[in-house]
C-alpha cells in the first residue's frame, strides 16, 4: 500500500464572504448610474424648454402715442412772484401817550392826513399856552424897548437882547406845538388800514405799531428771471398776472423796473411790474404768476412733455416705427432717438431736432421699452397735450 504524501500544498479555494461583497457594490454602481441619468435627463429637458421659450417673440408693450405736429408759439417768460404795495407802511407813534380815541375801523379806506389815533395831550397843550403867553410878553417888551431906543432911553444892546429872547421863546412855543401835533397820529397817504390791536385807554410807547396802511391800486409784482432770459425783458413790456384764489381773472400790467444787481447765488435778477388793481383783488404778499410776452410768434414741432426722457447722457424720446418681422409682417417697434428740446408751455415741449413732423412719438409707457421692443398703441388714457392746462378733477 502506497504512502500518501500529506505535505503537498492544495490550491486556495474562494471564501464565501468575498463572494457576497461583489453583489452590493454592483447594485450601488447601478443605482448611481440611474440617478445620474435621471439628473442629466431633467437638466436636458429644462435647457430644451428654455431654448424653445427664447424663440417665442416678446408680447407687444401697450403704449400711448401721438404724431409730432407744428404749433404756433408766442415767446414768453413765465415766473412766480409776490405782490407788493406801491405804498405800504406800519403806522407807529413818535411819542408816547395814552390813547384817547381811534379815528378808523380796520379794513377802512382812509384819505391822506386822516386822523387815525389821538393821544392824550392835555398837559402838552397847557404847556403850549404858557409858552405862547411868554412869547407874547417878549413881543411887547421888544416893542417898548424899540420905542425907548428911538429917544435914547435904552441902549442898542438891550434891544438886541430883547430880540434874541423873543426868538427863543417863539422857538420853544413852536417846539411844544410840534409835540402836541405828534399826539395826533395821521395817515401819511391814502390807503386801506389794516387790523389793529390798539384800544382807547392803552398806553403807547414810541415806535409801537398801530396798524398797517397800504395802497392797493395800482400794485407791484416782484418776480425773478434767470440771467439767460434777461434779454427778453425790457421796460414797458406787457405783463399778465394771475393769482391763486382769483380764478378766471387776469390782471394787466407793465414792467417798470429791472434791478441793477443779480443774486450771486442763483444768478437771477428781480423784475418789478406795475399792475392795475381797480377792485383791489390783489393784496400785498399774495403769491402770483407773471407772464411776459416777448418777440414775434414762432412755429415749433410740439410733443407732450411726458414723452421726453432726460438722462445724464442726453435727452431722448421713443418713436413707434413700422418694421418687418421674420415672417415679413408689418409690426410696430420702439426706436429711441436723441433730441434737442426748446421752450415749454403747459403740457407741451418744443422739439428743435431729432424728430420729424408726423413721427409717432410715444407719450407714455416708455419706461418698459428698449430699442426694437414691439409696441401696441392704445390712446384711451393718453396724457394731456394742452398749452394752457387747468386742474382736472375726476
Amino acid at each position: 500500500m502506497a504512502d500518501v504524501n500529506t505535505d503537498s500544498p492544495l490550491p486556495p479555494q474562494p471564501t464565501a464572504p468575498k463572494r457576497r461583497l461583489w453583489r452590493p457594490m454592483l447594485l450601488m454602481m447601478v443605482v448611481v448610474l440611474v440617478i445620474v441619468a435621471i439628473i442629466v435627463g431633467v437638466k436636458f429637458t429644462q435647457i430644451s424648454a428654455l431654448i424653445a421659450q427664447a424663440k417665442v417673440p416678446l408680447p407687444a408693450a401697450v403704449v400711448t402715442a401721438m404724431p409730432a405736429q407744428f404749433s404756433d408759439w408766442q415767446p414768453s417768460v413765465s415766473a412766480v412772484g409776490s405782490m407788493k404795495a406801491v405804498r405800504g407802511v406800519d403806522v407807529t407813534t413818535e411819542v408816547g401817550g395814552i390813547v384817547r380815541t381811534l379815528g378808523f375801523k380796520p379794513g377802512q379806506q382812509v384819505p391822506a392826513q386822516a386822523l387815525l389815533v389821538q393821544l392824550n395831550a392835555d398837559s402838552d397843550i397847557a404847556q403850549l399856552h404858557s409858552l405862547e403867553a411868554t412869547a407874547d410878553l417878549a413881543v411887547i417888551v421888544l416893542k417898548r424897548d424899540k420905542a425907548q431906543l428911538a429917544v435914547n432911553a435904552v441902549s442898542q444892546a438891550q434891544v438886541d437882547t430883547d430880540s434874541a429872547d423873543l426868538k427863543a421863546k417863539l422857538a420853544a412855543a413852536e417846539q411844544q406845538r410840534a409835540l402836541v401835533e405828534k399826539k395826533a397820529i395821521r395817515a401819511p397817504f391814502a390807503g386801506r388800514i389794516g387790523i389793529t390791536s390798539v384800544n382807547p385807554g392803552q398806553y403807547l410807547n414810541p415806535g409801537d405799531k398801530i396798524a398797517t396802511l397800504q395802497t392797493f391800486d395800482p400794485i407791484y409784482i416782484d418776480f425773478t428771471v434767470p440771467q439767460a432770459q434777461l434779454e427778453s425783458i425790457s421796460i414797458g413790456q406787457a405783463v399778465s398776472v394771475t393769482a391763486d384764489g382769483l380764478s378766471n381773472q387776469t390782471f394787466a400790467g407793465k414792467i417798470t423796473t429791472v434791478d441793477t444787481q443779480f443774486d450771486s447765488t442763483t444768478r437771477n435778477v428781480t423784475v418789478e411790474a406795475t399792475v392795475e388793481n381797480p377792485k383791489q383783488s390783489l393784496v400785498p404778499g399774495m403769491f402770483a404768476r407773471a407772464v411776459v410776452q416777448s418777440g414775434a410768434t414762432q412755429r415749433y414741432l410740439t410733443v407732450p412733455q411726458t414723452s421726453v426722457t432726460y438722462n445724464p447722457y442726453g435727452t431722448t424720446v421713443f418713436i413707434a416705427a413700422t418694421t418687418k418681422n421674420d415672417k415679413g409682417e408689418d409690426v410696430l417697434t420702439a426706436a429711441q432717438t436723441f433730441i434737442k428740446t426748446g421752450p415749454t408751455r403747459g403740457d407741451q415741449v418744443a422739439i428743435l431736432s431729432g424728430v420729424k413732423e408726423g413721427d409717432q412719438v410715444i407719450t407714455s409707457g416708455q419706461m418698459k421699452l428698449k430699442n426694437g421692443s414691439p409696441v401696441k398703441i392704445d390712446n384711451h388714457a393718453a396724457p394731456l397735450n394742452d398749452a394752457a392746462p387747468t386742474p382736472q378733477e375726476h
